[in-house]
C-alpha cells in the first residue's frame, strides 16, 4: 500500500481494531486508540519528511478508476497546501484522544466516532478528485453528529441537529456548482485538475454563481458570518476533545476547499474580491467582540475562532502569495491555539465543573503549571512576536495591506479586541485572592502536561523558526492562478 493510502486507512483500521474489542475492556480500548493515532503521527511525519517543497504539483500521487461512467477516481495527492493540515489532523486527533480520559461511557463507541471523523478530515484533504472529496467531506457529518449528540452537553440534542442542518444545507449548493463545472468537462470527469481547466472556459456569469454556491457550502464550515450560527452551540456543547478536532481540523476544511474554489476560478474570485474581504473583516470584528462580551470560557474560545478564521478569509481574499501564505499559516496557529484553548478549559472544567471565568480567581497559586500554558496560549492568539500567531496575522495584514491599503486599519481593531479578551481571561483567572472552591484544584497530570506541551512547543517553535512551514507551502502557492 502507498504512503497516501496507508496514512488515509489507518484511522479506519484503528476504527475495525476498536469494534472487535471487548467493550468491557476500557483499559485495552483506550491502549488501542492511543497506539493508532501514535502511528498516524509518524505516517504524516514521514510523509513531510519526504515531501519536496521545491516541487508545486501535488506529490506521492496514486490513482484508481472508480467509476468510468461517471468519471470518478481513487485519487490521492499531497501538495505544500494540504501537507501541514495532515500534520495537524493526526496531531490533534492524538491530543483529542489523549484528553478523552474523562469519557466513561460508551468508550468503544466514542473511539470508534473519533477515528471515522479522523478518516473523513484526511480524506478531504488528500482527494485530487471533487467525487470523493465531497464523500469523505459529508462523511464527516455522521460521527460528529453522534460524538455531540451522545456525549455533548445538556443542549447537545439541539447542538448536533443544528451542525448537521447547517452543513447539509451548505452542502447542497456545494454539489451544485460541481455539477455545473462537471458538466463543461470534456468527456465529464471529476478530477480537480480537469474540473479547473473546464471551468476557465464557463462564461464569467456563471462562474460567479457557481462560486457563489462553493463560497456558501466551504463558508458554513469556515465560518462565514452569517453562516455562523451552528458553531457556538456545537463548541460549546460538545465534549471538550471533540471541540479540538471541531475548532482545530474541521473549519480548517472550510477554508481548505474554499482555497480550491478560488484557484479553480479565480476570475470568479477577482470579481467577489470586495465580497470576500467585507466578509473577512466584518467577522473578524464581530467576533472578537461577541468572544469580548462572553463569561463561559468554551463559548469565547468559539467566538474567537469566528475572528481568527476571519484572517483566513482574508489571506484568501487579498488573491495574491503573501496573502494566501497568511491564509496557510494561519490555518495552522488556530489549528494549534484552539486546540490548545479547548484543551486547557476542557481540563479545568473537569476539575471545577463550571465555564464561567467569574468562578475563577489566582489560579496561579493552587495551577501553576496550567497558569502557563494557559498564559502562554492566549498571548498567542492575540498575535504576540514569538508565537506563529504572529507571523500567520503578520502575511495576512502585508497581503491585504499590498491590496487594500489603509482599510486594513480594521484588522488593527481586531488585534485590539484580541488583546483585550485575552488580558481580562488572564486577569479573571490568574488574579486576586484564591476563592475557597478553588483552594484545592488539582494541577495538570503528566499525560495532560504531555498534550499541552506538544501544542504549546509547535506554538513556540513555528514563531520563531517559522521557515520550514513557509517554504513548505511557498511553491505550491506560487503557482496557482491568481
Amino acid at each position: 500500500m502507498e504512503i497516501l493510502s496507508t496514512l488515509l486507512w489507518t484511522p479506519a483500521a484503528g476504527a475495525l481494531a476498536v469494534t472487535l474489542l471487548p467493550g468491557k475492556q476500557v483499559g485495552l480500548i483506550r491502549w488501542t486508540a492511543n497506539l493508532f493515532a501514535i502511528l498516524e503521527v509518524l505516517f504524516s511525519l514521514i510523509i513531510i519528511a519526504r515531501f519536496d517543497p521545491s516541487l508545486a504539483a501535488p506529490q506521492f500521487s496514486e490513482y484508481a478508476e472508480l467509476n468510468p461512467k461517471l468519471g470518478s477516481a481513487y485519487a490521492l495527492g499531497v501538495d505544500g497546501i494540504s501537507a501541514p493540515l495532515l500534520v495537524l489532523a493526526s496531531v490533534l486527533t492524538l491530543i483529542a484522544i489523549l484528553a478523552s480520559t474523562s469519557m466513561t461511557e460508551w468508550v468503544k463507541g466514542y473511539h470508534i466516532c473519533v477515528f471515522v471523523l479522523q478518516f473523513g478530515m484526511l480524506g478531504v484533504f488528500l482527494s485530487q478528485d471533487w467525487s470523493i472529496f465531497y464523500i469523505f467531506w459529508e462523511l464527516t457529518l455522521i460521527p460528529l453528529f453522534f460524538l455531540i449528540d451522545r456525549w455533548g452537553g445538556k443542549r447537545r440534542h439541539a447542538a448536533s441537529l443544528n451542525f448537521v442542518l447547517y452543513t447539509m444545507g451548505g452542502s447542497v449548493f456545494m454539489l451544485l456548482s460541481m455539477i455545473v463545472v462537471y458538466e463543461h468537462v470534456q468527456g465529464h470527469g471529476t478530477l480537480m485538475k480537469d474540473m479547473a481547466a473546464a471551468a476557465q472556459h464557463m462564461p464569467k456569469e456563471q462562474q460567479i454563481l457557481v462560486f457563489l454556491g462553493f463560497l456558501i457550502g466551504f463558508g458554513v464550515k469556515l465560518p462565514v458570518f452569517p453562516l455562523h450560527g451552528w458553531l457556538p452551540l456545537a463548541h460549546v456543547e460538545a465534549p471538550s476533545p471533540i471541540s479540538i478536532l471541531l475548532s482545530g481540523i474541521l473549519l480548517k476544511m472550510g477554508s481548505y476547499g474554499l482555497i480550491r474554489a478560488v484557484t479553480m476560478l479565480p476570475e470568479a474570485a477577482l470579481a467577489l474580491q470586495s465580497v470576500l474581504v467585507f466578509l473577512a473583516l466584518f467577522g473578524m470584528i464581530y467576533g472578537g467582540l461577541l468572544a469580548w462580551r462572553q463569561t463561559d470560557l468554551k463559548a469565547m474560545v468559539a467566538y474567537s475562532s469566528v475572528s481568527h478564521m476571519g484572517i483566513v478569509l482574508l489571506g484568501i481574499a487579498a488573491l495574491n502569495e503573501t496573502g494566501l501564505q497568511g491564509a496557510v499559516l494561519q490555518m495552522v496557529a488556530h489549528g494549534l491555539i484552539a486546540g490548545a484553548l479547548f484543551l486547557l478549559v476542557g481540563l479545568l472544567y473537569e476539575r471545577t465543573h463550571t465555564r464561567n471565568i467569574q468562578d475563577y480567581s489566582s489560579l496561579i497559586q493552587v495551577m501553576p503549571r496550567f497558569a502557563i500554558f494557559m498564559t502562554l496560549t492566549l498571548f498567542a492568539a492575540m498575535g504576540l512576536p514569538g508565537s506563529v500567531g504572529f507571523i500567520a496575522e503578520l502575511h495576512a495584514l502585508i497581503g491585504g495591506f499590498q491590496v487594500w491599503g489603509w482599510l486594513m486599519v480594521l484588522f488593527s481593531v481586531t488585534l485590539l479586541i484580541s488583546a483585550a479578551y485575552a488580558i481580562r481571561t488572564i486577569t479573571w483567572l490568574f488574579t486576586g485572592s484564591v476563592k475557597p472552591q478553588m483552594q484545592h484544584v488539582a494541577d495538570l497530570q503528566h499525560y495532560e502536561l504531555l498534550a499541552a506541551g506538544i501544542l504549546a512547543a509547535g506554538i513556540i517553535v513555528l514563531g520563531l523558526l517559522p521557515g520550514s512551514l513557509i517554504n513548505l507551502s511557498a511553491a505550491t502557492i506560487a503557482q496557482l492562478p491568481l
